[in-house]
């Protein structure tokens, strides 16, 4: 009975010996075959839903039969895999808006073109055979304000005298005749408006009407800008008034 016992027991350790080796060599091909996995699956590149779940399959395939995949963290995996499908949805949802901008965005510049627009500028082309109006604006309420209009040569050809204004928008109108009263020609002409605050003569911003000329769409979700005749390119944001 004793040697049976010994025989029987040198038997059972030889066995154990012999899984506790295959297990590890289970291991060793459970990481070969991730690995292998791995470099099939991305090729390189990102690793996107399909190469999660492959990974995630053969994970499973191989893994140590003496220390199986913890259900807890097999959840946590498809959790994952759930969270990465989802991302990739809302990047193809966010890619399909921004598509849908651009073209609304170009069919709204199309529409702009030829359009009258009032805008903040210092120029305008002038049509002197008609009324010519603008707005200065004005921070906080000023005892006098003075707009000068210069001509192409650089010469102050009118100068205008707003009077005292209240904070806002103030409203200036040119008949296109200098200080004189002759009738000037159609033209550029720059229009300089000031006003002094706080003891100091400072300039004011004016808005002025133009013509848009052509129409440059935003590059990389960037800002529609308003190409105006006589003006230069003005962001869409920038625009006042859009008139017909």
């Amino acid at each position: 009975m004793t040697t049976v016992s010994s025989t029987s027991s040198s038997t059972s350790t030889s066995t154990l010996d012999t899984i506790i080796a295959n297990s590890k060599k289970t291991t060793t091909g459970s990481t070969d075959a991730l690995g292998n996995a791995i470099s099939s699956a991305a090729g390189g590149q990102t690793l996107g839903k399909d190469a999660f779940l492959q990974l995630l399959v053969t994970q499973l395939k191989n893994q140590d039969p003496l220390n199986p995949q913890d259900n807890s963290a097999f959840v946590a995996q498809l959790a994952q895999f759930s969270s990465l499908e989802g991302i990739q949805t809302l990047n193809t949802s966010v890619n399909n808006i921004s598509s849908s901008f651009q073209s609304s965005q170009a069919l709204q510049a199309s529409s702009m073109v030829g359009r009258s627009v009032i805008a903040p500028a210092t120029q305008a082309v002038v049509d002197t055979s008609k009324t010519f109006t603008g707005t200065a604006v004005v921070p906080s309420s000023v005892s006098d304000v003075t707009l000068k209009i210069t001509d192409s040569s650089g010469t102050v050809v009118r100068t205008i005298d707003m009077g005292s204004q209240a904070a806002g928008n103030a409203a200036f109108t040119w008949d296109g005749k200098n200080d004189a009263g002759t009738l000037l020609s159609s033209g550029t002409y720059t229009f300089n408006a000031s006003a002094p605050i706080s003891g100091t003569t400072t300039a004011l911003t004016t808005n002025l009407p133009a013509t848009v000329s052509s129409v440059t769409l935003g590059q990389n979700g960037g800002e529609m800008m308003l190409n105006l005749a006589g003006v230069g390119s003005v962001a869409l944001s920038k625009v006042q008034t859009i008139g017909l």
